[in-house]
């Protein structure tokens, strides 16, 4: 294979040789600047198209000083309510002339603040964050914050003065889902949720513990089980309930994964749901609807919470979000499915 030599790249000069047009009105039109007709446009991207043209997305972008890319660090990219926000975020970003650079922090504090620092380097003119279980701290955003980068911190949030967050409030339907299974007849409700460190879990637990108090029902340590909420976790913790004697009534579990993993473990165990125990989870995801019985869930807007997110975002970029809010809060719904409906049978 000697003798073989590279093809020199083709430019905008030779584009414009062909189509006998102005190498700037080429480059324009490859920019879709509205200077140049719809028509010579459309031309000018297919004739680049067709000679193989690379668009030097590095050298423009040092004339713009913005590289139009959005970093987006995330937990776990094989949820479904990730995917869903993922699925939102490319959809306006991708009509804004924006791209997405997505890396996960597989819930370390350690691989979130590597990711953190990558997309810094990459120069991303933006960062949507949702955190790790470990995160404990700002620290990991310094750079960000000196360099005044927008950040938005969508679903797992911090607190913070330079940043927008954009959740749903897991108080309030944590309370919902409680006060559910209590309107059901349940009077020993155990609370599965995850690290107490995030929002999300802390924020769905104060919903629960406040559901309980408000209609006097005594909240014992034994009904708050904390874990990773993994697909497979239900197994460890019916052994959990079952071998220190606090078997309950009624189960909400802060993701719908751990629910109906429980609800296959308590049938496995001879368990009737909902009629012994009523189960309800988070999400929405599609696992509810499959699982027997249905799964009664909180939906939650994962789609439409990557589209604000990132519409938020470049609206910062783009100068026309003149209000900084600092928080953006979506709504919720509470859907109620056979896994909790027992009051028939209680009552």
């Amino acid at each position: 294979m000697t003798g073989m030599k590279k093809k020199s790249e083709v430019t905008i000069y030779d584009i414009s040789k062909v189509l006998n047009i102005s190498a700037s009105t080429v480059s324009r039109g490859l920019n879709n600047s509205p200077q140049v007709r719809k028509d010579l446009r459309r031309k000018i991207m297919q004739t680049a198209q067709e000679m193989g043209y690379q668009h030097n997305k590095f050298a423009s972008n040092l004339r713009q000083k913005r590289t139009r890319t959005l970093g987006v660090v995330i937990p776990r990219i094989d949820s479904h309510f990730m995917s869903s926000v993922i699925s939102g975020m490319e959809k306006i970003a991708n009509n804004s002339g924006y791209q997405l650079l997505i890396s996960q922090s597989e819930e370390s504090a350690t691989l979130e603040e590597a990711n953190i620092q990558a997309l810094f380097n990459s120069r991303v003119d933006g960062m949507l964050v949702s955190l790790s279980f470990e995160t404990k701290n700002s620290d990991a955003f310094k750079n960000i914050f000196r360099r005044d980068i927008p950040l938005v911190f969508f679903d797992r949030v911090f607190e913070c003065n330079n940043c927008v967050n954009v959740v749903i409030d897991n108080y309030r339907a944590g309370y919902d889902v409680t006060k559910h299974l209590i309107d059901q007849g349940c009077r020993k409700i155990v609370h599965v949720g995850g690290s107490l460190n995030r929002n999300v879990y802390n924020d769905r637990y104060r919903g629960y513990r406040q559901a309980l108090a408000d209609n006097s029902i005594p909240f014992d340590d034994r009904m708050l089980i904390l874990t990773d909420l993994g697909d497979s976790s239900g197994v460890a913790i019916i052994n959990q309930l079952l071998g220190d004697g606090s078997m309950p009534d009624g189960i909400f579990t802060a993701n719908d994964n751990t629910a109906v993993s429980i609800i296959c473990e308590l049938k496995k165990k001879g368990y009737r749901v909902p009629d012994d125990v009523a189960v309800a989870g988070f999400n929405d995801d599609p696992v509810s609807r499959i699982v027997e019985p249905n799964l009664t869930t909180v939906h939650y807007p994962g789609r439409a919470m990557g589209e604000v997110a990132a519409s938020t975002i470049i609206r910062i970029l783009d100068g026309t979000q003149y209000e900084r809010v600092n928080s953006i809060i979506l709504t919720y719904e509470l859907i109620i499915r056979e896994s909790s409906l027992r009051s028939v049978n209680t009552a």
